[in-house]
């Protein structure tokens, strides 16, 4: 077996890059993969278990965490130092052994039908899930694996809620979050950066010893799937000031209610737009099949992922205005963006629409109509956008898009 052979990616099906690859590969190339393997691999079939620090057999193992300024030394000098700052807290939390635990799981004879307990483990334990050997073949590394009874550490229970620094934690079910191929959107973010829904990861916390400048929250996972890997997911968002003063005095509630209502609103002028393409698709007949449906949401989904790409750096121009009466104005402007946004995804849809003559007016006029009364009837969460659009003038701008048509 070859290193790449061994990592826990799937390289199995021999489509694109074919397997076992690296029949020359070094000492360093075979720690790398084992350490892939054994810190963040799943369920593989019958007698191939996967780690306890994430939820299930098909989850992932993600992290989040803040990242000061300063590169790699500086991030793992900080993350080390807020370990040990909570230590005794995880400790007795989690039920680990508070002194003499074990730590490196790989040292302790394994022969596959007993597992560790948490009472046995050292806090930071730094664990394995599979039993692997590796030899010296006539100058060559080669691996040996074969299959365990049971996982190496029991703690199917747990759902992932190891006390692990960059994990987070879902309040209410008490379970690791789990990335799927959709990875970190923006309503994701928005809860483990803002709201109560995930609990803080240990390094998520911003001290004055991370400097006023620079820092950014970072999300890195691979995202796992049945028998296969769905892409490696990270997304940094900077950290501002008014998000570093937030976090000093955990006062986040503000922070999580103006993402939140962006995210409404999003959704919101979404459905508009969607309503509208499907007015455009079906010819302005009142309902729609399927396929007018599934087509409304393909030319929807890029609207909604371009807000998703912008939408901490427009969320910050909000929340670091200095006022009161600043934010507001940052609200609104982003308001009347976010609708000449999603008026330009309709109108550049008009070359997919009916081409015939009276159906292409006619579609387009019944999106059109769909479009702007959505945005105009000013039903929650849009009443602030109504209001905008309104004096802003937005009915003239709807005349000449009709002139244009």
């Amino acid at each position: 077996m070859a290193p790449d052979a061994l990592d826990m990616l799937v390289t199995s099906r021999n489509h694109d890059v074919k397997a076992a690859r690296m029949i020359h590969a070094r000492p360093e190339d075979w720690l790398y993969a084992l350490v892939s393997l054994q810190t963040q691999e799943g369920f593989l079939g019958a007698g191939n278990y996967g780690i306890s620090r994430m939820n299930g057999g098909f989850a992932s193992r993600p992290a989040f965490g803040a990242v000061p300024q300063g590169g790699l030394g500086k991030r793992w000098q900080r993350d080390a130092r807020r370990l040990l700052d909570h230590r005794q807290e995880i400790v007795d939390d989690k039920g680990f052994k508070e002194e003499n635990g074990v730590a490196l799981v790989w040292l302790r004879a394994w022969d596959g039908a007993g597992s560790l307990s948490f009472s046995e483990l050292d806090p930071f334990y730094i664990e394995i899930c599979r039993r692997v050997r590796l030899n010296a073949v006539n100058g060559t590394l080669r691996a040996l694996t074969t299959t365990s009874k049971t996982t190496r550490i029991a703690a199917k229970e747990r759902l992932g809620a190891t006390g692990d620094a960059w994990t987070p934690v879902a309040v209410v079910e008490g379970k690791a979050l789990s990335i799927g191929a959709r990875g970190f959107d923006y309503k994701l973010l928005t809860k483990l950066a803002f709201t109560g829904e995930f609990a803080p990861t240990i390094t998520r916390e911003i001290s004055d010893d991370d400097g006023k400048e620079g820092i950014v929250l970072l999300a890195q996972a691979i995202a796992r799937g049945q028998g296969k890997t769905e892409g490696y997911q990270e997304r940094r968002i900077p950290v501002s000031q008014a998000m570093r003063q937030a976090y000093l005095s955990g006062e986040t509630d503000p922070l999580a209610q103006a993402a939140e209502r962006r995210i409404a609103i999003i959704g919101a002028v979404r459905k508009v737009l969607w309503s509208a393409l499907c007015g455009l698709f079906g010819n302005g007949e009142s309902a729609a099949s399927d396929h007018i449906k599934d087509k409304a949401d393909r030319f929807a989904s890029p609207f909604e992922q371009e807000e998703d790409r912008r939408f901490f750096e427009d969320l910050i121009v909000e929340i670091d205005a200095p006022t009161t009466e600043a934010r507001q104005l940052a609200h609104e402007q982003w308001l009347a963006g976010l609708a000449e946004r999603a008026e330009h995804v309709l109108t550049r849809a008009f070359v997919d629409g009916p081409r015939a003559s009276l159906r292409r007016y006619r579609a387009q006029s019944a999106a059109l109509a769909r479009f702007f009364g959505g945005l105009h009837a000013g039903k929650n969460p849009l009443q602030t956008l109504a209001r905008v659009l309104k004096e802003k003038g937005h009915g003239h701008f709807w005349n000449r898009v009709l002139n244009e048509v």
